[in-house]
């Protein structure tokens, strides 16, 4: 199932957007420069007095984002729970739901935001907290070996990972944050919103760990 999963990714951004008149769709290069200044402006109009700014994460994205790696058609939202199986046999995917955020962008930007969502066995008690999907049972593969698996598939480079991780729980955290801000002021009652902004707080920290790992072996 996780292989298939993958599978599906790597078959989407094989789609050559000119040849399927999707090209419509692409505002040209640049896309990670405006997906990193569009999600730190997000995150800016969201925030309340409870969460961190944000600023070294955002900074350092800005600083180190690469150019983008290639042009295909991007999901934007693509999850291991937005995947439809077939009832009789639960390994075959048969769709995948939830296109609005779909466009023509650097695809490994689309697999960072994919990745943030997949908890593994091995992670801290809070992010396995944050588990909305299974991505930890047995035989599921690691963040890395996606990774690994996705770049074979596709040739694409993945040097430079740390940044597309960075970035992935980054926008992670505006989503929440986004989610929250409206339990915040009332605009929403659901409970399941009210402690949303200790899950910022945290991704916070792990975006701040992940640099400090990324900068140290640079050195």
């Amino acid at each position: 199932l996780c292989l298939r999963i993958v599978d599906l990714l790597v078959e989407l951004h094989s789609v050559d957007p000119a040849a399927t008149g999707l090209d419509e769709f692409s505002r040209g290069t640049g896309y990670v420069a405006r997906q990193v200044a569009g999600w730190s402006s997000r995150y800016e109009k969201a925030r309340t007095d409870n969460v961190p700014d944000f600023d070294r994460v955002r900074t350092w994205l800005d600083r180190e984002q690469p150019a983008d790696v290639a042009q295909t058609v991007v999901h934007g939202d693509f999850r291991l729970d937005n995947v439809v199986l077939d009832e009789s046999d639960p390994c075959t995917p048969l769709a995948v739901l939830d296109w609005e955020l779909a466009t023509v962008g650097d695809p490994l930007m689309d697999l960072g935001s994919s990745l943030a969502y997949w908890v593994q066995a091995d992670d801290d008690p809070m992010l396995l907290a944050t588990k909305r999907q299974p991505s930890d049972l047995p035989g599921m593969l690691t963040r890395q070996e996606i990774v690994d698996y996705y770049s074979e598939k596709t040739g694409l480079p993945v040097d430079n990972w740390g940044f597309y991780e960075v970035f992935g729980l980054f926008r992670l955290a505006v989503i929440a944050q986004q989610i929250y801000y409206r339990y915040h002021h009332g605009q929403t009652t659901n409970p399941a919103f009210k402690d949303f902004w200790v899950i910022v707080g945290y991704l916070d920290t792990r975006c701040n760990a992940l640099i400090d790992r990324i900068e140290s072996e640079v050195r």
